[in-house]
Formats: structure tokens, C-alpha cells, sequence
């Protein structure tokens, strides 16, 4: 069967996870991935290392189903090589600093002149402005985004999610912008620019928050168990900040994920009260309608949690869950690598490296009925080389010795 982005090739300059985790998803889709690394290698290849002299889990889990190929950018051979990639591929991705590529020689002038069909993709920390050079993390574009100042409980720091919204959501964000050129160029037959921003991506996703902040115009945000609200959005623990209310309650046997995420929604009130053992609750005027439970959502959850205290979590859920009542138990990163229905889904799946032997990675979770993604191990460093510089780009043998040899590759 065919895969979604066959025919496509996709030069990949990038490093670390915000480039990686967007050519990944391509290479998923099908596309042909050449991962190309200066001979020194990708330099999350040692990072986090748990094994000595193995590619690390934070290299092989971000670079699955790639090609790799080893090139010195510097050289004058190099770049010839480089130009000769770029006028084969059908899009181009880099995450180096601003102007990195540029001062290689490779402006977009020069990339589009060398293949007007290409789509060549940017991933920088900041869109141009005071914040363009400042150097870009998964954290820092979490604290330049918004996300921040409102995570974390109301009178306690800012805090960062586990979520790498910074990287790999703006790697997602990348690959919408490329598919959607790629989608143009089979109407224009011209390849474009696209840049995507860390800071930007992380705004996208908290725009329900820049919405909360036009809302306290209007006074206080009755969604939010916080007491006292000021000129900005507040930080508010577990709450959905929503329509409907949400917090997570503590289960037995109390452990650090012992938690279940209940919703209540207006309906269900109701079968709420009669768990919890306090049925009168449900027409009670104090409590019975959600504009009269608004003002005192902090005592709703603790009512809540006194009776899931009492249960472990999956007896919580199956209760809720049997009225319908919106819900979620805390997985652990522990419970989540052994739940046989994510394996299933093969949203977990377990790889085969040649050097570090079986490995538990995510698995592509875009399901296409017409393009089933085969997660296969990542490359080793400069493996496709004699497969992508003879093979395909024509280079001899005695010219890749050469090559090696003086450092080209």
C-alpha cells in the first residue's frame, strides 16, 4: 500500500526535537526523510545517554524512519554536494540559529533559484523583532508564550507542562504549514518559504487564555475557583478554566498519580450526589444548578474527593463512567508504556535498534485508513551515505573515500 507523502523527499537540517519531531511526522507519512548531520553528528545522539557509546533515546525517538547522511557545510565541496540535495528534494527543514543558513550561502533566493519547486521550512524560537536572537527552549518559548503564567496553582510559581508544547507542538505546527505548501505547489508549481515560531506555536495553543484575558474586562471569571483576580489571567491548578468544571481528585491508596479528573457537567450533578452519599444535594437551591455551585467550586471537589479518597482510581472511573460523567485517570508514564490498549493502537510501539537492541517509542498518532505508518528504528550516524552519495547522487567510490577522508563527509 501506498503511503500518504511517497515521491516526496524531505532534506532534513534539522537538530535536537522541534525540527526532528516535524520531519519525523513526515517520514511517518511516508515521505523520504534524508537526515543530514555534520560528520560530528546530531548532538542529541549523546545527550541523556543510558547507554555508553549508543545513540540516545532522546536521538532515536525523534528520528525514526529516517535516512542519514554526514556533511561538512563548511567546505567548498560540501556545499556543492549541499546544492545538489537541495535541487532533489521537494522541501528542505531547519531549526539552526537565525541566519545560520544564510551565512552558509544558502539564502532563499539562492535555495529557490537552485529548485523554484521546493518548500523550504524554518523553525526559529521568535518571529522578527527584540526577540529574534534571544536563544530558544522548550521552557523558554513556554514562558514567552503564555503558557507559564497561567500553569501552576494560584499562589505558588509559574510553572512549565511536561507537554513539549514548545518543541514538538511547534513541530506540528511546521508540518501543516509544509503540507499545506506542498498542496499550493500542485496548483502554482512553486515551491515557498514557511517559518514557524516557537513563541507562536505556544500562543496558539493558549488562546483560550488570551480569551479569559479580554473576559476580565467584564469582572471575574466564575470558572475559576480562585478568590481574587486582578489585571491578569491567573494561574488556577487543575481547572478546566472552561464551560464545564474540572479538578483532579485524589483516589486511594494516595500515591503521586492517584488521581482521577472528573468533569461535572450540569446532567451530571445528579448521579454525582448519589455517589458521593450526599443525594440531597442534587435539589438543593445551594447546589442544585450550575450558577449556584459556580461561587463554591473549591467545596464541590472536596465533597468529590472525600468519597474517591476512599477507592482506587479505576474503581472511581468505572463508577463514573457508568452515568456517563466526564473523566480521566492520571497515567502515569509507567502505566501509559505498559497499557495494552495504546499498544494496540500502536500509539506505543517497541523498535528493534541495531545497537541498543528493543526500545518503547511513540507511535504516529495520525491514522490514515490508505497510509498505515511502519515506525522503524532510527538511523545510525552517516549509514546512508554510500546508499545516498553513490547510489543516488552518482558520486564513485574512490571520490566518497576521498570525501571521508578530508573531512567532506
Amino acid at each position: 500500500m501506498t503511503k500518504a507523502l511517497e515521491g516526496i523527499r524531505v532534506l532534513d537540517m534539522t537538530h535536537v526535537q522541534s525540527g526532528p519531531s516535524a520531519t519525523q511526522l513526515l517520514a511517518w507519512l511516508g515521505a523520504d526523510v534524508i537526515k543530514l548531520e555534520a560528520p560530528a553528528g546530531d548532538i542529541t545522539r549523546k545527550q541523556l545517554r543510558d547507554l555508553p557509546g549508543v545513540d540516545s533515546l532522546y536521538f532515536t525517538m525523534l528520528n525514526s524512519n529516517k535516512r542519514s547522511i554526514t556533511l561538512n557545510t563548511k567546505t567548498e565541496r560540501g556545499k556543492d554536494i549541499l546544492a545538489e540535495l537541495i535541487r532533489r528534494s521537494d522541501v528542505m527543514v531547519e531549526n539552526f540559529g537565525p541566519g545560520a543558513i544564510d551565512r552558509m550561502g544558502f539564502t532563499w533566493d539562492r535555495i529557490r533559484e537552485i529548485n523554484p519547486r521546493i518548500v523550504y521550512a524554518s523553525i526559529k524560537g521568535f518571529g522578527e523583532g527584540p526577540y529574534t536572537d534571544f536563544k530558544a527552549y522548550e521552557v523558554v518559548a513556554q514562558a514567552m508564550g503564555g503558557s507559564m503564567s497561567t500553569t501552576g496553582f494560584e499562589d505558588g510559581p509559574p510553572l512549565a507542562t511536561g507537554a513539549q508544547i514548545g518543541d514538538s507542538g511547534t513541530g506540528i505546527h511546521a508540518v501543516a504549514g509544509i503540507l499545506a505548501a506542498l498542496f499550493q505547489r500542485e496548483n502554482t508549481g512553486r515551491g515557498q518559504r514557511v517559518n514557524v515560531a516557537m513563541q507562536h506555536a505556544v500562543l496558539n495553543l493558549c488562546r483560550v487564555k488570551l480569551r479569559d484575558q479580554q473576559r476580565l474586562a467584564h469582572g471575574p471569571l466564575a470558572e475559576y475557583p480562585n478568590d481574587d483576580f486582578g489585571d491578569e489571567v491567573p494561574r488556577s491548578g487543575n481547572a478546566s478554566g472552561g464551560g464545564q468544571p474540572g479538578w483532579a481528585v485524589r483516589c486511594a491508596p494516595g500515591g503521586p498519580n492517584d488521581y482521577v479528573y472528573v468533569i461535572v457537567q450540569p446532567v451530571g450533578w445528579k448521579p454525582i450526589s448519589a455517589l458521593i452519599g450526599r443525594p440531597e444535594l442534587a435539589d438543593d437551591p445551594d447546589w442544585a444548578t450550575p450558577e449556584a455551585r459556580l461561587p463554591k467550586l473549591t467545596k464541590m471537589f472536596q465533597l468529590i474527593e472525600e468519597w474517591t479518597a476512599t477507592l482506587p482510581k479505576w474503581q472511581v472511573l468505572e463508577q463514573l463512567n457508568a452515568h456517563n460523567i466526564p473523566c480521566g485517570p492520571i497515567l502515569s508514564t509507567q502505566e501509559i508504556i505498559e497499557d495494552a490498549s495504546l499498544a494496540a493502537n500502536e500509539i506505543v510501539v517497541e523498535v528493534e535498534h541495531p545497537e541498543r537492541g528493543s526500545y518503547v517509542t511513540v507511535g504516529n498518532p495520525l491514522k490514515l485508513s490508505d497510509s498505515p505508518a511502519d515506525i522503524t528504528t532510527s538511523p545510525l550516524l552517516g549509514e546512508h551515505n554510500e546508499e545516498i552519495y553513490v547510489g543516488e547522487l552518482g558520486l564513485g567510490d574512490e571520490e566518497l573515500r576521498l570525501l571521508k577522508s578530508s573531512g567532506v563527509i
